[in-house]
């Protein structure tokens, strides 16, 4: 793929659940190896945002480009669908996305679980899956965890496995919606030295977080979302040395005050 064409692009994307308008027309930009943080209040859209990108959730209106590839639609608003369900698992399959909740499978050992997807999903040898699963739960620090049940492990190893499965996948891209929220201060920190070690890699990545400093350290673009619009954005230096707006001063005073 061309350098300048962005992994992800949202153009004018809008959502609404019924009569509520959670995204109201906001457009972003991911290029190759760029990490983008997604911050604002509660309800602001931003873990939406990340569902809509990821396709498990359909917005009425706005683009969504992959590699410079649009999705494809049928029906119009509220009866929007993507149009092509080849290209919904090829697109999901290059986005990994890692939740608040973990969501590990508590039947299966850990390796199993970082396993899962590569082998049924994408149809790749086992014996590869299982060396390139091992690696990866080593690289995330929890390589002597593989035959251990997800009940077995504390909350930040859980997210570190979440992590491994993710990457397991070999995406063009990680989606993080508040991946430390869920975790005790000192779990979180576990976590964040993951994903920073996977920023210093340059990989592309989009991270919802309430964690000031962790956007900080490893974003090259923060996005402050409010009321389903993006009220600023720009790199962590400017966004949270000189902010311009109103709403983002209070948010971030609020956030430090918390």
């Amino acid at each position: 793929m061309t350098a300048d064409i962005p992994v992800i692009e949202i153009r004018d994307l809008h959502k609404a659940y019924g009569a509520l308008e959670v995204l109201k027309g906001v457009s972003i930009a991911a290029p190759r190896g760029h990490v983008i943080s997604l911050i604002g209040s509660s309800g602001s859209g931003k873990s939406t945002l990340l569902r809509c990108c990821n396709l498990l959730e359909d917005s009425q209106q706005g683009e969504l480009l992959f590699n410079g590839e649009p999705v494809t639609w049928r029906g119009n608003t509220h009866n929007r669908r993507p149009a092509d369900a080849q290209q919904v698992l090829r697109i999901r399959t290059n986005l990994s996305m890692v939740f608040q909740q973990f969501n590990l499978w508590a039947h299966m050992t850990i390796l199993e679980n970082v396993m899962e997807a590569p082998v049924t999903v994408l149809h790749r040898d086992r014996a590869e899956v299982e060396k390139s699963a091992r690696a990866y739960l080593e690289k995330v620090g929890i390589g002597d965890k593989c035959n251990v049940y997800p009940a077995q492990l504390s909350g930040g190893q859980q997210q570190r496995a979440a992590i491994a499965r993710a990457l397991c996948m070999e995406p063009e891209a990680l989606l993080f919606d508040e991946p430390t929220s869920a975790l005790d201060p000192e779990l979180e920190q576990e976590v964040i030295k993951v994903i920073k070690d996977l920023a210093a890699e340059g990989r592309t990545m989009m991270i919802v977080t309430h964690d000031m400093k962790l956007a900080a350290d490893v974003s090259d673009t923060v996005v402050f979302l409010h009321n389903g619009l993006i009220e600023e954005q720009g790199s962590p230096e400017t966004l949270f040395g000189a902010p311009k707006s109103e709403r983002l001063r209070g948010f971030l005073s609020a956030t430090h005050a918390a």
